[in-house]
């Protein structure tokens, strides 16, 4: 069984549909190996009867010849994805217990394709950090530890528990959503690859909303092809989504030549931070030169509101996040909290205070703040603006270069506890991530090299909007350069 838990994505489909290996024994496989990652709390709730039940219909359509790409794929799902009759959390306690009725169309796209469902992941509470431990289910656990210790470590956030599962080798494939980062910051933390599509790429329909304008759903992969593949399953126009975008799907897939050369690659002066880890500026600079020895041409170019960024994320997403979560009121469905005789305003008090964590209170409040009276025009109104020139400053770089080349994350994983008691340190984890959300740009994250304690750090590339293709294509070419074959240590087993 180990040996098929070694299989990327793409191998496994080309086995499955040349029959030399059936849905239901590579399923099998996978549960066990999602049983055995138990002590990393990847998952919120495991689905391996669900999963088995789908990989027996896997069978069938590859028997019949009419299998998909995804068909008799195990994969994990964030739960913040909607799924029928299977709980839904968004790893809070005010949703403990949810069992939607209908699914969310990124699921149902993969659902539709054949993908089988492993079960269901672990997260910070309604997408709110960058490390899974603002969970109310617990903690997530980075498979990697660093050399010579053996303290837990954070796998990122806030998809986590996608980002672990595919480290550990207890899921194929994941998928997960990227507000301010959550997919690019865990893959680099955990050493896969983690892609935010363009806004607009995916549906956000039965997805649980954090900030509406800026939550991107997308893939996690080992390999950048399985994250290609991934995609084109996922992708697609939704009528059902406001904000969905009416373009063909591409074939991901296809567009991996394992060539860039004559491309213009820009490095953005701006990501070169105060304080930046020698260890991170070495990797970009490795990046730099893999690049050019594809045959690429690297040029500067100038990002000049990146500086303005993380603080314009943190009015803006929390903003949505109070009217979002404005809904969790314990009238309709989730948590509630009543005493008897109490009142509607002692209920809705009652029910939030029990039922969000520290995390979302703090955000929520952010946000309430920001949008009140008096205070609308000075933040959210100026953060809007910002927001704009930003995007701009994309738009106007990719007038001279085809994508741009920067780290992912600022630092690789860290223990446990070790940033909760300061949130500015937290959130700085999203510097490098936060202004590809706020403009809506497509932006992937590679592992490329370990650092001195051993552990996974990503390189990122951010292209145009609806450019998915020459994201893969450069992100490829680095994955090949990079040669990254190392695994975590299966300490958990």
């Amino acid at each position: 069984m180990s040996e098929l838990l070694d299989l990327t994505l793409a191998e496994a489909r080309d086995r499955l549909h040349g029959r030399e290996l059936s849905a239901a024994e590579l399923t099998q496989a996978y549960i066990g190996a999602m049983e055995a990652a138990r002590p990393l709390n990847a998952f919120i709730t495991e689905t391996a009867d669900k999963a088995a039940e789908m990989a027996t219909a896997a069978d069938k359509r590859l028997a019949a010849g009419e299998g998909a790409a995804m068909t008799g794929i195990p994969i994990a799902v964030k739960d913040l994805f909607c799924t029928v009759g299977i709980q839904t959390t968004a790893g809070s306690h005010i949703l403990e217990g949810f069992v939607p009725t209908y699914g969310s169309t990124v699921t149902n796209n993969l659902f539709g394709d054949g993908a089988v469902m492993l079960g269901k992941t672990n997260l910070d509470e309604f997408a709110m950090g960058s490390s899974t431990e603002h969970s109310h289910f617990g903690p997530g656990i980075n498979p990697w530890r660093a050399e010579g210790s053996d303290a837990d470590l954070v796998p990122g956030g806030s998809s986590g528990g996608s980002a672990a599962a595919v480290a550990a080798h207890a899921a194929l494939g994941a998928i997960g959503t990227d507000t301010g980062g959550s997919i690019r910051q865990p893959a680099s933390l955990c050493g896969i690859v983690g892609l935010k599509p363009t806004y607009g790429r995916c549906s956000r329909w039965g997805v649980v909303a954090f900030a509406s304008s800026l939550d991107h759903p997308g893939p996690f992969g080992r390999t950048v092809r399985d994250a290609a593949i991934l995609l084109g399953s996922m992708a697609g126009y939704d009528p059902k989504d406001s904000t969905s975008v009416d373009r063909p799907v591409h074939d991901y897939e296809a567009a991996l030549t394992g060539s860039v050369k004559g491309m213009r690659i820009g490095v953005p002066k701006e990501y070169r931070t105060e304080g930046m880890p020698a260890e991170i500026e070495a990797l970009w600079q490795q990046g730099i030169a893999w690049l050019k020895d594809a045959g690429a041409e690297v040029v500067d170019v100038s990002l000049p509101h990146t500086k303005h960024a993380l603080a314009a994320y943190y009015i803006v997403a929390p903003a949505e996040a109070s009217s979002n979560l404005a809904r969790y009121d314990g009238v309709r469905y989730g948590l509630r909290v009543a005493a008897e005789g109490s009142g509607l305003t002692e209920m809705y008090e009652a029910t939030r205070a029990a039922g969000f964590g520290a995390e979302v209170k703090r955000r929520v409040l952010i946000g309430t703040y920001v949008l009140s009276a008096g205070y609308y025009d000075a933040y959210y109104l100026k953060a809007q603006k910002v927001r704009t020139l930003i995007a701009w400053d994309f738009q106007n770089a990719f007038e001279t270069v085809d994508a741009l080349l920067t780290p992912t994350a600022p630092n690789d994983a860290f223990p446990l506890g070790d940033k909760l008691d300061d949130p500015l340190a937290m959130y700085f984890n999203d510097v490098f991530t936060v202004p590809a959300d706020l403009a809506g740009v497509p932006a992937i994250s590679v592992p490329a090299g370990l650092s001195g304690r051993g552990l996974p750090l990503g390189l990122q590339v951010i292209g145009k909007p609806f450019d998915e293709e020459t994201v893969f294509k450069i992100a490829e070419v680095i994955e090949q350069a990079a040669g990254f074959t190392a695994r975590p240590k299966e300490w958990w087993k």
